[in-house]
C-alpha cells in the first residue's frame, strides 16, 4: 500500500516537470519563429518597393497609332485606363466589386482572416481549390509591383508589401486604385475602360446589372469576359448580383429587376475592343519601336498619333490569309498528339464549379489564340470527339474530314503519344460549319506587302499571333531558295545574256580539290533533267543547274555586288555558286523591296511605315518623305532589264511554276516566282504588278523540313492568292508598256541594243567547243562585256577562288 502511494506521488510530481518542460520548449520554439519572423521581415521589408507609383498615380496621354484610313490598331500607355477619381465612380460599381472580390474589405487590415478560414474549409470540402482568399489590397499589390508566379517568395513579399500599402494608404484610395488598374480582359485595364469595351457608355451610366457582370471578370479576364464567353459571364454575373443581395446593397426588387435585365453588348468607339477592328499588332509594335527609337520613354506620354501606310481592308486580308495557311499546313502534317493529358475526375461533368477551375487553370497554360480554343476531351472514339469548353459550352466533332486530321489518334492501338482520349488537353477551331481537333500550329508563316511607286508597306503580319511578339517579316533571317533566282538572272541581262541564251541543264558537280572542302553536288527539283533549256524556259521551271552556270558566266563577285542594287545585304549573301540557288539570307521585307525594284521599272524604294505622326492637338510633326519611283537618284538597274524580267517573270506565273496565279486571279499583269529551299526549310512565293508587291514565306523558326511534298507553290502561293484576291479586288489591270529605247523584239525574244543576235551570249555550259565564245579580259568576241569568262569548263578546270568558298554556306 505504500509502495502504491510512492509510486502515485512520484508521478505526480513528474507531471510538472514535463509541463513545465514542454511550456518552455514551445515558448523557446516560438521564440525562434519570431526570430526567423523578424530577420525575414528586417531583410525583406526595406527592399520592398516604394508607394510613389500609387501615391502619386498621373494618367498619361497614349501613344495611338493608326492605319493609313484611320482605324486603330494599337495603343501604349495608361490613359488606356480612362482613370477616374474615387468620387467619380458610381457607389453601384463600388458595391459590385465589394460583393464579388472582398466584402470585408473596409474591416480587415489587408488580410481578411475570417475569408482565409472560409476559403480553406470550403475547398476541403469540395477537395479542390474552389475559393480563393485574395483580398483588393493584395491584388493592389500584386498588379502593381509584382508577378503573378505561385511561389512562396513572391507570397510572402506580397503579404508584405499589401502591410505596407494598408499603412500608407486610406481604404478609398486602395480601392480607387484597383477599380483603375485591375485588367478586365479585351485590351481594357480599370471599370471605366471596362465599361466603354463592353457596353460602349460611360461608368456612371451603368445599372446594377452591367456593374455586376462588370465584377465578376477580374476572376478570369479571359474567360469570364461577356465578348469571349456571354454564358460564363452570365453565371458569374448572377453570383455577384446574389451577394449584393444578401450584404444589403440591393433590395429585393432591385435585385429582381438586374436579374431580368437584357445585357446589351456594343463596344465604343476607339476602345480596345471596339477600335481595334483589325489585327494589326506587328504593324503597330513595329510603329511604337521606330518612335521609341526617337523620343525614347516620353513617347508613351506626350499624346503623339502614328498614322501607318497600312491599309485596313489589306492587313485584315494579310491577318486571315497568313492564319488560315498555317491551319492548312497543319492539317496536311502529321498529328503529334494532344498537348498533354490529364486525368480527369469521373462526374466532373456533373459539377460546374469544378469543370470551370479546371479549365480556366488550363487556359493559363494553353491560352486560346483567336479562334483556336482550347479545350479537354470528355470522350473520344473514331466517329466522335466531345470536348469542354466550359461547362457551359460543350463541342462535338463529328465530320469525316475533321476526324480525319486526328484520326492515328483515334483508333485502338494508337500510340500513347498521339491517343485523343478523356482528359486530353487539345485545341478546337470552327471551319465553316463544322469544329475540328487541330493542334497548336508549330509552323510559321509571314506576310508583306507594299507599293513599288514609293516603298509604302501596306499589310505586315509577321506569324501566326502575336504572342512571341518575334516579326518574322522584318526579324527572321532565311534563305530564300529559287526566289532569289530573278536577281542571278537579272544580273546577266546586264552582262550580254538574253532570255533567248541556251543553257546546260545537265547534272552539276565540283570536286572535294575544286571547293577545298567536299564535293558540291546540287540537285534540280524532282532529280529531273535536260540538255539544255533557254534562260526563259528555265526560269519558268525553276531550274537549279541553269541557274548555277549562268552565275558561273556572270561571275559570283559580280552578282555579289548586282543584287546591293536591291537592298540585299553583302556580308549575309557570298559570292559562292550556292547564292544562285538563294542560299544566302534575307527577310521577308528585304525580298518584297527587292521585288518592287522589278514592279516600278528599275528604282530602289526602300520600304517605309509611318507616314505621319502627330501631336495631341492633331498639329503634324513628322513627315515621311519616301524615295519615288521615277527619281533618277533612286535608278538601280537598267530599265530594259527590269522590262524583260517584267516579261519572264509574268510567264513563270502563267506557264511555269506558279501558273496557279494566273488561273485564280484571271489576270495578265502578275509577275512572280515560287522559292523552295534545301530539304524544304524555307517555302517563299514572291509576286507583283505594277501597282503592289506581296511576299509569302512559310517556315520553322528552329529550320526543319516542312516535307518532302512541300513548296512554295503549296505552302507559301495560298497565303499570297488568298491575299491578292481581296486586294487586288476591283483593281484594273495595268497594260504591259511599250519597251524601252534599247531593248527590240527579234526572233520571238528580247534583245539590248548593245547585245543583238550575234553579239548575245548565245550558249553557256554547252559541250559543243566550236559553239563557245571566245573569251579575254574584255569581254566576248571583243563585245566590252568586262569580267565574263568563268564558264563551266573553265572554272571546273581551275577550281577558281569562288569555286573554293563554296563550303562557307550551309546548302
Amino acid at each position: 500500500m505504500s509502495s502504491t502511494k510512492s509510486s502515485e506521488g512520484k508521478t505526480r510530481s513528474r507531471l510538472p516537470r514535463f509541463l513545465i518542460k514542454s511550456a518552455v520548449f514551445l515558448a523557446g520554439l516560438g521564440l525562434c519563429g519570431a526570430l526567423l519572423g523578424a530577420l525575414a521581415l528586417a531583410l525583406a521589408w526595406p527592399n520592398l518597393p516604394d508607394l510613389t507609383a500609387m501615391v502619386d498615380y498621373r494618367p498619361r496621354v497614349p501613344l495611338r497609332i493608326y492605319t493609313a484610313d484611320k482605324v486603330l490598331i494599337g495603343e501604349f500607355g495608361e490613359e488606356r485606363r480612362n482613370v477616374l477619381r474615387f468620387d467619380e465612380i458610381p457607389d453601384v460599381m463600388k458595391s459590385a466589386i465589394l460583393a464579388a472580390e472582398d466584402d470585408r474589405f473596409y474591416q480587415h487590415g489587408g488580410i481578411d482572416w475570417a475569408g482565409v478560414a472560409r476559403a480553406m474549409v470550403a475547398n476541403i470540402t469540395h477537395m479542390s481549390k474552389t475559393q480563393g482568399a485574395s483580398t483588393i489590397t493584395m491584388q493592389v499589390a500584386r498588379n502593381f509591383y509584382l508577378s503573378s508566379e505561385k511561389t512562396y517568395t513572391r507570397k510572402f513579399y506580397e503579404l508584405l508589401l499589401t502591410f505596407k500599402i494598408e499603412a500608407t494608404l486610406t481604404k478609398d484610395q486602395i480601392l480607387d486604385l484597383y477599380m483603375n488598374q485591375i485588367f478586365l480582359g479585351h485590351r481594357a485595364y480599370g471599370f471605366a475602360a471596362a465599361s466603354r469595351t463592353y457596353f460602349g457608355k460611360p461608368l456612371n451610366e451603368i445599372t446594377a446589372a452591367e456593374a455586376a457582370m462588370l465584377a465578376g471578370i477580374p476572376k478570369a479576364p479571359s474567360r469570364f469576359n461577356p465578348i469571349a464567353n456571354m454564358p460564363r459571364a452570365k453565371a458569374r454575373q448572377a453570383y455577384v448580383l446574389g451577394r449584393m443581395l444578401s450584404l444589403g446593397y440591393l433590395t429585393q426588387a432591385e435585385y429582381e429587376e438586374a436579374k431580368a435585365q437584357p445585357i446589351e453588348l456594343k463596344s465604343a468607339p476607339g476602345t480596345p475592343a471596339g477600335g481595334y477592328a483589325i489585327h494589326g499588332e506587328y504593324v503597330a509594335e513595329l510603329a511604337r519601336r521606330l518612335l521609341y527609337s526617337v523620343y525614347q520613354d516620353n513617347v508613351y506620354s506626350r499624346g503623339f498619333n502614328i498614322y501607318t501606310t497600312i491599309h485596313s481592308k489589306d492587313q485584315q486580308a494579310a491577318y486571315e490569309a497568313v492564319r488560315d495557311g498555317i491551319m492548312q499546313y497543319t492539317r496536311r502534317a502529321v498529328y503529334p498528339g494532344p498537348e498533354e493529358t490529364i486525368r480527369l475526375p469521373e462526374g466532373i461533368e456533373s459539377d460546374s464549379v469544378a469543370l470551370d477551375t479546371l479549365l480556366d487553370d488550363l487556359q493559363d497554360k494553353y491560352p486560346d489564340s483567336d479562334d483556336l480554343l482550347m479545350g479537354v476531351v470528355l470522350a473520344a472514339s473514331p466517329e466522335k470527339v466531345t470536348v469542354a469548353r466550359s461547362s457551359q459550352q460543350i463541342i462535338e466533332v463529328t465530320d469525316k474530314d475533321a476526324l480525319k486530321i486526328v484520326a492515328r489518334g483515334l483508333g485502338k492501338n494508337a500510340k500513347d503519344q498521339y491517343r485523343i482520349e478523356r482528359g486530353s488537353v487539345v485545341y478546337v477551331h470552327k471551319n465553316g460549319d463544322h469544329w475540328e481537333v487541330i493542334n497548336r500550329p508549330t509552323v510559321q508563316a509571314a506576310f508583306v506587302s507594299l507599293r513599288p511607286q514609293d516603298g509604302a508597306i501596306m499589310s505586315l503580319v509577321g506569324g501566326f499571333d502575336f504572342e512571341e511578339q518575334f516579326n518574322r517579316v522584318t526579324q527572321a533571317w532565311r534563305q530564300p531558295g529559287s526566289a532569289f533566282k530573278p536577281f542571278i538572272y537579272a544580273s546577266s541581262l546586264e552582262r550580254g545574256l538574253t532570255p533567248a541564251t541556251q543553257v546546260s541543264d545537265e547534272p552539276f558537280m565540283l570536286t572535294a580539290a575544286q571547293t577545298g572542302s567536299k564535293a558540291w553536288s546540287p540537285k534540280n527539283y524532282g532529280n529531273t533533267y535536260e540538255p539544255m533549256l533557254t534562260m526563259r524556259q528555265a526560269l519558268y521551271k525553276s531550274k537549279n543547274m541553269v541557274s548555277i552556270r549562268i552565275m558561273q558566266a556572270v561571275g559570283p563577285k559580280y552578282v555579289q555586288d548586282y543584287i546591293t542594287r536591291f537592298g540585299f545585304d553583302r556580308s549575309r549573301n557570298p559570292a559562292v555558286l550556292p547564292l544562285a540557288l538563294g542560299a544566302g539570307n534575307v527577310t521577308p521585307l528585304q525580298l518584297a523591296g527587292g521585288y518592287a525594284v522589278f514592279a516600278n521599272g528599275g528604282y530602289r524604294v526602300p520600304p517605309y511605315l509611318i507616314d505621319h505622326v502627330t501631336d495631341s492637338s492633331g498639329k503634324v510633326i513628322m513627315q515621311a518623305k519616301p524615295t519615288v519611283a521615277g527619281d533618277a537618284a533612286a535608278r538601280a538597274i537598267d530599265p530594259r532589264t527590269a522590262y524583260v524580267m517584267n516579261d519572264m517573270m509574268r510567264g513563270v506565273a502563267t506557264y511555269g511554276t506558279a501558273a496557279r496565279v494566273h488561273g485564280a486571279l484571271k489576270r495578265n499583269d502578275i509577275g512572280g516566282k515560287t522559292g523552295t529551299t534545301n530539304d524544304s526549310h524555307d517555302a517563299w512565293f514572291a509576286g507583283f504588278t505594277p501597282k503592289l508587291v506581296g511576299v509569302a514565306w512559310m517556315g520553322f523558326d528552329q529550320p526543319r523540313s516542312l516535307g518532302s511534298r512541300e513548296t512554295g507553290g503549296g505552302a507559301s502561293m495560298p497565303i499570297w492568292l488568298d491575299y491578292m484576291q481581296v486586294a487586288l479586288k476591283g483593281v484594273p489591270e495595268t497594260p504591259v508598256g511599250d519597251p524601252p529605247s534599247g531593248l527590240s523584239k527579234i526572233d520571238g525574244d528580247y534583245y539590248f541594243s548593245e547585245f543583238p543576235p550575234g553579239q548575245a551570249v548565245a550558249r553557256v555550259g554547252l559541250p559543243t567547243p566550236d559553239e563557245l565564245q571566245s573569251i579575254d579580259g574584255s569581254g566576248i568576241d571583243g563585245s566590252g562585256v568586262d569580267g565574263i569568262g568563268t564558264l563551266l569548263e573553265q572554272l571546273s578546270s581551275t577550281g577558281g577562288n569562288d569555286a573554293a568558298q563554296v563550303q562557307r554556306v550551309q546548302f
